[in-house]
């Protein structure tokens, strides 16, 4: 539900992702080598390789899954320093037997942590895979990107470099900023995501830009601004477009899981609605009506928001309403190659006060517009791929279901673009490495070697106080003794993601997966179901 945009004036290309502006140079001061950066990148075609294939060259990948987003917004996510550890599903890699994998965190992981993903893997011993594995730790648990953290560390630089002797070695990450483009460079190794350049193509701006050349369906919306003048302005102009409005959706220039979205409802100004008042008392009482906002956080208040949008800007978008909606979104990728592939369609679990916010998912999107889906993803990544983009991408929508229209039963309009990984992109992961399956675009599902659908439903946010407290060691106590793992044989089961976050913040990540939507819906409640009833126990 997040995305990285552009500032008009200031657009995110020229900001670092702490909000400062960059001039140009790198963090130690020195011009940012650009045509060198382009050159890396370039290496790529012949570094990397699908995942789907089965290497057996001598290859290193560095993944350094920093968030390197606003800050500021990343509070409100509880557990987010411990988001690093989505990415442990790129040890996926280590099922090919010359591959070594180098994976850098703010805070050492727990080592049940990383036992837990080795043993999954299927067919390769654990301690063979552990021995192709190297973890590092920057062990600073500061409230700024992990990249950065690495950057202000040239030991650890040389360290990680120490061990990226071969030809065929690239990076990784969560998402792509001057952070990561300036590691790249220090390292002298290629980047496999999207070069800091392009991502206003992931901006509000940038994602209305692409839709129109598409012809891809879109909400009526407002430019990007700074001024909570402005913006109100903005707001009652959509009011006009569309008298027949109830809420407006003002969103963040930078969020997180659709943390920094916030709605506005129009029902409590009847007096200066459309052909009651004029266009200057509706902006005017929009502007007074401010603090009314809806927040999906429970910590935001209007004096921290308006200054986020003086700092990072905002956009205001008319609400789409409907009776049936859903959230679903397509996941795609540019290869080095130049290709564009079409990985992935879910739907959507939301929640917040307004269900704004990203819970979870369900794989794969509804059969009444999964299709569609994928058509409207693939014209996106095709548009990215003509502007230079590389690596993945998402593609957020609403459909609303409309009964009375036999011609077009789903209404389905493209909200957003995120250049980067999501909170869709590590079930998906867990999916290939447990099944070794593929997926299927011509009927949008994933199939087994022998045939088998799979579905799964994932959820970043099964948070509970009753599992305060437990360590990854209890965690891993009860999977064993309630037989909550993923079954080879069945090729069914659930497995776990977010294990950090459980001592702390009792919130915990899983992904069950099952032969039928009814499956895997029934393990994910069984599952809850169990830990419940363990931790009660305690």
């Amino acid at each position: 539900m997040s995305s990285v945009e552009a500032v008009v004036g200031l657009s995110k290309e020229n900001r670092m992702s702490d909000g400062k502006p960059s001039d140009g140079k790198s963090s130690d001061g020195k011009p940012i080598d650009r045509d060198r950066f382009h050159y890396l990148q370039s290496q790529l075609a012949n570094r990397w390789q699908s995942i789907d294939a089965f290497d057996r060259q001598p290859r290193q990948i560095l993944v350094v899954p920093s968030l390197s987003l606003d800050q500021a917004e990343l509070k409100k996510v509880k557990g987010v320093h411990h988001y690093e550890e989505r990415l442990l599903f790129a040890l996926i890699r280590l099922r090919n037997p010359e591959t070594r994998l180098i994976y850098v965190t703010s805070q050492p992981l727990h080592p049940s942590i990383v036992d837990y993903y080795l043993e999954l893997l299927p067919g390769i011993p654990s301690s063979h895979a552990r021995d192709r594995l190297d973890l590092f730790s920057t062990y600073d648990s500061s409230l700024r990107p992990l990249t950065q953290k690495i950057l202000d560390r040239p030991r650890l630089i040389r360290r990680i470099k120490d061990k990226l002797r071969g030809d065929q070695a690239y990076m990784t990450c969560y998402n792509s900023t001057e952070y990561e483009r300036e590691l790249s460079l220090r390292l002298d190794l290629p980047l496999l995501a999207v070069d800091p350049d392009l991502l206003y193509w992931g901006t509000k701006g940038g994602s209305r830009q692409i839709f129109a050349e598409c012809g891809i369906p879109l909400p009526d919306g407002s430019e990007l601004t700074h001024s909570v003048t402005t913006l109100a302005k903005d707001a009652a102009k959509l009011w006009e477009r569309h008298p027949e409005l109830k809420r407006i959706v003002i969103k963040l220039n930078e969020g997180f899981s659709g943390e920094g979205n916030a709605l506005f409802s129009l029902t409590e100004l009847a007096a200066v609605a459309p052909g009651q008042a004029t266009h200057e008392e509706r902006a005017a009482a929009i502007e007074a009506a401010w603090p009314n906002l809806g927040f999906q956080c429970d910590s935001e208040n209007w004096m921290s928001f308006a200054r986020k949008i003086a700092e990072l800007g905002a956009i205001a978008e008319a609400f789409v309403e409907g009776e049936e909606k859903y959230s679903p979104s397509v996941q795609g990728r540019v290869t080095p190659k130049g290709e564009v592939e079409i990985l992935s369609t879910h739907d959507q679990v939301l929640g917040g006060p307004d269900g704004q916010i990203f819970l979870g998912c369900t794989f794969p999107a509804d059969d009444a517009y999964r299709i569609a889906l994928q058509e409207m993803g693939r014209k996106v990544g095709e548009n990215l791929a003509a502007k230079g983009a590389l690596e993945r991408y998402s593609v957020d929508f609403i459909a609303v279901h409309q009964p009375d229209s036999k011609a077009q039963p789903w209404n389905i309009q493209a909200i957003e673009i995120n250049l980067r990984k999501g909170g869709t992109t590590h079930p998906f992961m867990a999916l290939k490495l447990l099944t070794n399956g593929t997926y299927d675009a011509s009927d949008g599902k994933f199939y087994t070697k022998n045939g088998q659908a799979k579905y799964y439903r994932a959820s970043d946010n099964l948070q509970k106080d009753a599992y305060k407290g437990l360590l990854p060691n209890d965690l891993m106590d009860i999977i064993m003794g309630e037989q909550l793992h993923f079954s080879s044989i069945d090729g069914e089961g659930v497995v776990f993601h977010l294990m950090g976050c459980l001592s702390e913040h009792g919130k915990l990540g899983l992904t069950c997966i099952g032969n039928t939507p009814q499956a895997a819906e029934e393990i994910y409640e069984q599952v809850v179901a169990t830990i419940d009833r363990a931790t009660q126990e305690i």
